[in-house]
């Protein structure tokens, strides 16, 4: 009866997400399609960091599993991938505790909504942000960041971002005293 209640939960968290989405990315898209991919993501996030075994069982296309990237530092799911009717790329990434990305940068910007647990975010020349479940971080185009799990808690998020403009671009990787501080 909990994991009712907390996919309940979850599914209203993915309509507020939703609506989010879209106005930040300022278009008018295919509401159902994007529902229906949040709305799964929402019953397999209940709690638990997202595994590359989950992901490729529960996430297809066409009877096909989605793509699925395992590193050390993480697993990224590629959800949608840009095309001419969707003009942006959807990833769910999750980090375990200590885990995060090198500072990097995406010309077109990103949207990050954190789906579970705890994270920071940085950007260059900024104070480190301690961010949570449920939040939305804009990450501007152009403007070097990085972002990954907590020193205790794993994080794991929806990454809506364009390559229009250019792919990521991929800096040094964050030291353990910008990690820290």
């Amino acid at each position: 009866m909990n994991w009712i209640v907390k996919s309940v939960k979850l599914v209203e968290i993915a309509v507020v997400c939703i609506n989010r989405l879209l106005q930040l990315i300022g278009t008018l898209v295919n509401k159902f399609t994007i529902m229906k991919q949040l709305l799964c993501l929402s019953f397999l996030f209940l709690g638990n960091q997202l595994s590359a075994q989950d992901a490729s069982t529960i996430f297809t296309k066409n009877g096909i599993p989605v793509h699925v990237v395992t590193t050390p530092n993480n697993t990224l799911v590629e959800l949608n991938k840009e095309d001419s009717i969707l003009g942006y790329n959807i990833a769910a990434a999750s980090f375990p505790a200590t885990k995060k990305l090198d500072w990097h940068y995406h010309p077109g910007g990103q949207v990050l909504i954190i789906t579970d647990g705890v994270g920071y975010y940085q950007e260059r020349g900024k104070p480190k942000q301690v961010v949570k479940k449920g939040e939305v971080i804009r990450c501007l185009p152009n403007v070097a960041h990085w972002h990954g799990a907590s020193a205790d808690t794993g994080v794991t998020y929806i990454a809506v971002y364009s390559t229009k403009n250019g792919v990521t671009v991929w800096q040094k990787p964050v030291t353990e005293e910008e990690y820290k501080n």
